[in-house]
């Protein structure tokens, strides 16, 4: 049984990214998961300054041992105008203050979900080419589009090919464990 950190890049409280990730730890049955809320958290805005003065955020390091800890990591990321959100690279920029590769060679199956046909996914793209910057291989992707349209909140991904997609991600990830 491995542990798994599951978590979304989204500061809101209706966060579908969330939702999304919900419903995937929800299938990792044979597992330990930790579904972390990140929107439930306050992060201060990284600035030099403020890490010079108050150093790393006591959040940020508990994160950081959540994530080292974690056998693999489920992600899911939001998109403001075609990038991650300014909540999520806030977190990330604070990770990396506090150790650079602090991904520490975890397989990520990295999500996204939107309203729209691409289901975030230029963010998605975005964060992927980060993550290994972080230390972290990227296992798996998936992007869930048209999120109302094709996910219910009682019974998840609703479009048969993009319930497929997502099985074969979720399985890809699992075997990277």
């Amino acid at each position: 049984m491995s542990y798994i950190l599951a978590t979304a890049g989204s500061n809101s409280s209706t966060s579908i990214n969330f939702q999304l990730v919900k419903y995937t730890a929800g299938l990792l049955v044979n597992h330990e998961v930790d579904l972390l809320e990140l929107a439930k958290q306050e992060f201060p805005m990284y600035g030099e300054d403020l890490e010079k003065e108050a150093g790393i955020p006591e959040e940020i390091t508990r994160l950081k041992a959540r994530i080292q800890n974690a056998s693999g990591v489920v992600l899911s990321v939001n998109e403001h105008n075609g990038n991650p959100s300014a909540f999520f690279k806030n977190i990330l920029d604070w990770l990396s203050r506090e150790e650079r590769r602090f991904f520490a060679d975890r397989p990520v199956l990295l999500m996204s979900a939107s309203g729209g046909k691409r289901g975030a996914a230029s963010s998605r793209s975005v964060v992927e080419q980060m993550i290994p910057r972080f230390g972290g291989r990227v296992a798996a992707t998936f992007s869930l589009p048209g999120f109302h349209e094709n996910f219910d909140p009682g019974s998840g991904i609703t479009e048969p090919e993009l319930a497929l997609e997502h099985k074969a991600a979720l399985e890809a990830f699992l075997s990277k464990l």
